[in-house]
């Protein structure tokens, strides 16, 4: 998602004082730097979960996911997160036309012409996840704010965050992308498809990520019916999410991409926009690896359906 707030908004120092942000926080700065990827990982499991991190035999679905963090370290994982050579990736495997237009790649926020861009359009960096820009109108563009938020991401190594090993090595780029709309829509809704061992699962429907208090995460399955899964840290929709046009067509692309990452886990995350599927982005560790499940079974029961392929003892 992207967050889009000016330096005059409210901060909430509380927030920064919980145990578990305050870690989060002097560890993006790069303060833990020195410690192993594994006891960092310990650590910030235990101060937001409140429970021990089982890395020896993990059963929940989010101690596999930091497992994986350790333990699978695929080369073309760095690829498929980055969001501008991930394209190559998809116009090779499903087809150039699901891919939002791309208007230009640069290095440093400097080197943008504006002036050849579009009246509307969206920045974003191909090394981290949430750092961007929506440009809906050049004229009220607030390019300094763009230029402070996206120059600062370009800084920082996104790893270090939550030690999500394929953006280690990711080169800091900036893109910018078609803006997009859909006619039936005030906004577009994001379907983020769970594979697992190569088999699309579930997947849960989001809209309005770039604002978290009015955005809406509900978890549906594959023939469009509501799963009573949530996410204690947003709220679902209060209607019945219409199945898309291009429901089918779309699982079987998640599939068809699942097929040839051969990961153990890979969420796939698409759009359909003016009935037309869109690619969004792939993502190896939701929420780092420590989504907040509700009731927290869920964390269990969809661990179950996940298998560890090359699970290695500690």
């Amino acid at each position: 998602c992207l967050n889009h707030g000016h330096s005059s908004r409210t901060v909430n120092f509380d927030y920064f004082l919980h145990p578990n942000m305050l870690f989060a926080k002097l560890g993006s700065r790069g303060l833990f730097n020195w410690m192993s990827d594994k006891l960092y990982l310990q650590i910030a499991y235990y101060l937001k979960t409140g429970r021990t991190l089982n890395l020896d035999d993990p059963q929940l679905f989010n101690e596999k996911l930091q497992w994986l963090k350790l333990y699978d370290r695929k080369p073309l994982y760095s690829s498929l997160v980055d969001k501008y050579e991930v394209r190559t990736f998809i116009k090779n495997i499903i087809g150039e036309e699901y891919l939002i237009p791309l208007l230009g790649v640069w290095e440093r926020f400097e080197d943008i012409d504006f002036s050849v861009l579009p009246e509307q359009f969206v920045l974003k960096c191909t090394h981290d996840s949430g750092s961007g820009a929506i440009c809906r109108d050049k004229k009220t563009f607030d390019k300094k704010e763009a230029k402070r938020v996206i120059g600062r991401s370009l800084k920082h190594n996104y790893f270090w965050n939550g030690r999500e090993w394929p953006y280690k090595n990711v080169k800091p780029k900036v893109i910018a992308e078609k803006y997009m709309t859909d006619e039936s829509q005030p906004q577009l809704i994001d379907y983020k498809f769970y594979c697992m061992n190569g088999e699309v699962k579930f997947l849960y429907i989001s809209q309005g990520l770039e604002n978290h208090t009015s955005a809406r995460i509900s978890f549906y399955d594959l023939d469009w019916r509501p799963l009573l899964i949530r996410r204690s840290d947003y709220r679902p929709f209060d209607h019945i999410v219409p199945k898309p046009y291009n429901a089918d067509m779309m699982v079987e692309l998640a599939q068809n991409l699942a097929k040839h990452i051969e990961a153990d886990f890979v969420r796939i995350d698409l759009y359909e926009i003016n009935k037309r599927i869109y690619f969004s982005e792939f993502t190896f560790f939701p929420c780092g690896g420590m989504m907040p499940f509700e009731p927290s079974k869920y964390d269990r029961i969809i661990g179950n359906e996940l298998t560890l392929s090359n699970m290695k003892k500690n």
